[in-house]
């Protein structure tokens, strides 16, 4: 079995240069890069990854957090994460959080035991100065979500405009009476603090006050969406419309309205987020805000492999646009 030695012996080089191509080092020539790589080549030598990392070295290994696989924005988001990380030779591990801060921590210390080389966190559960002492491991991406005080690269989606155009859009159909699903009205920071300002933004610009009542935090799922239509039935003054935080929660909400009656758009318009596949198949078809999944993901990779081949501390926040898509349920 050919040995780091042999491809130096081969290449010309000394065992170093050789440790840093095959670690992706920056700032080896590409000449010299092109030799060893060569070199592995005709003697079949592969790289031995656990040992490695048992040296502290670069796993070429890339870890991505979400919230729940079994949305199909993330499963989508990963694919995305994954296809655009194995261009650039690296492998992609997922980690599923489930909105506990306790597993996000968990996943953090494998940055720590330099069992990932960097990060990409689609969900954020613990506060940054909680997160933040894990960048001196490796670099951390945040895709999807921000910190408004986080130092660390951002990809993330203009969520106030996606709320502002969704709510307007109800509006210029004549709607007064908006209910609304947030993941947490009483955020902080966050996409869910955006979302909140925009559809508060396009509520006062058509005179119109938030009625509390008709305001759903921490709804996520099909489930919940169903559950979110069960309690607009037993009030007294029922919205004509809702505009929700996920085309998941719109789909639950269509499918408990159409369970009792209640005709879709005529009785209740709902609108969605995020352009899932299930918005095509529910009947009527979901008006949502489309997301960027694609380019969000390949960003976010830029993103952290720039970083992980550069000692530059800067970090960059790069948004993304929103965009409606009229269907039928409006």
């Amino acid at each position: 079995m050919p040995t780091i030695s042999d491809v130096a012996k081969l290449s010309g080089l000394s065992k170093a240069t050789v440790s840093r191509v095959i670690n992706k080092h920056p700032y080896i020539a590409k000449e010299k890069r092109e030799r060893v790589e060569q070199a592995m080549k005709e003697l079949g030598y592969v790289p031995n990854p656990s040992a490695r990392r048992l040296r502290g070295s670069t796993t070429s290994t890339i870890g991505v957090i979400v919230p729940r696989i079994v949305n199909p924005f993330f499963s989508y988001l990963v694919n995305s994460i994954e296809q655009e990380a194995y261009k650039s030779n690296y492998q992609v591990l997922m980690f599923q959080s489930n909105e506990n801060k306790d597993k996000e921590l968990y996943f953090l210390n494998l940055l720590k035991n330099r069992q990932v080389d960097g990060l990409i966190m689609t969900s954020i559960e613990n506060d940054w100065d909680v997160i933040q002492p894990y960048t001196e491991f490796g670099p951390i991406v945040l895709c999807n979500e921000y910190l408004l005080h986080s130092k660390a690269p951002i990809v993330r989606l203009d969520q106030a405009k996606g709320a502002y155009i969704g709510t307007k859009h109800l509006i210029d159909k004549g709607h007064t009476k908006i209910a609304y699903c947030t993941g947490g009205l009483f955020a902080d920071d966050g996409k869910d603090k955006d979302r909140n300002h925009g559809y508060q933004q396009a509520l006062t610009e058509a005179g119109l006050s938030i009625q509390t009542n008709w305001i759903f935090i921490n709804k996520h799922t099909i489930n919940d969406g169903k559950k979110v239509m069960k309690q607009m039935l037993s009030m007294d003054e029922r919205p004509s419309a809702i505009f929700t935080g996920s085309d998941e929660i719109a789909a639950g909400v269509i499918m408990e309205a159409k369970e009792n009656g209640v005709r879709i758009p005529e009785d209740l318009a709902v609108i969605g987020f995020d352009d899932q596949p299930i918005a095509e198949i529910i009947e009527p078809k979901l008006t949502t805000i489309r997301q960027p999944i694609n380019e969000l993901g390949e960003k976010s990779v830029e993103q952290l492999i720039a970083l992980m081949n550069s000692k530059d501390t800067d970090y960059n926040q790069i948004e993304l646009p929103v965009e409606l898509l009229v269907r039928k349920s409006t």
